[in-house]
């Protein structure tokens, strides 16, 4: 059986939105994309590394996969990280796009909860969604999230789309990880209790 497990880079006041680049997404105008670049480091790298090493499969939303797959297929394969999304099965929860290229990709046919427990019934190992805000709400007032890997950056914004909206409950975690980075990120490990 697999884990799902919801993988974020998110602010102390928890914006996950444009992380990676100034143009990555400016819904709503926001104006801080690329926040995260300057508190990249070895440990990051290491724990990542070792995500990967878990992983069997992806699990995205569309806007997310759209813009992983305008540029991970392009990258070296030298890249670890862009060996492991090219040659890894990616799933994509997605009411408007009938067609995905980026090889080993698949669209989510019909419901979101009974396709995500099968794929979660078909196989050993995690299932990562990064990104696709949208979807892990979706995920999350689903009770289909086994685990959180957080990446709590010592950041306020103050804007943004933000990780943990409107639940439709309290949700129970247990603390599994806390490792500080020599830039002042906490990376955070929680399972869903």
């Amino acid at each position: 059986m697999r884990t799902l497990t919801v993988i974020e880079f998110i602010t102390l006041d928890e914006v996950m939105q444009g992380l990676g680049s100034p143009d990555e997404d400016r819904d709503g105008g926001f104006a801080h994309g690329g926040w995260s670049a300057a508190y990249f480091d070895q440990a990051q790298a290491s724990a990542a590394a070792e995500g990967l090493k878990a992983t069997t499969a992806y699990l995205f939303g569309r806007r997310t996969y759209e813009k992983m797959a305008a540029f991970w297929p392009h990258q070296p394969a030298e890249n670890p990280m862009a060996a492991h999304l090219n040659t890894t099965p990616k799933h994509v929860a997605t009411r408007t796009l009938t067609d995905v290229r980026w090889p080993g990709a698949h669209i989510i046919d019909g419901d979101l909860v009974p396709a995500v427990q099968e794929l979660k019934a078909s196989g050993e190992g995690t299932i990562a969604v990064l990104g696709s805000g949208v979807l892990v709400q979706e995920l999350m007032a689903r009770d289909l999230v086994d685990a959180y890997q957080l990446f709590l950056h010592p950041l306020l914004i103050g804007t943004g789309k933000r990780l943990f909206r409107d639940l439709p409950r309290p949700q129970r975690l247990n603390l599994v990880g806390c490792t500080p980075t020599s830039t002042g990120v906490l990376m955070l490990g929680y399972e869903v209790v």
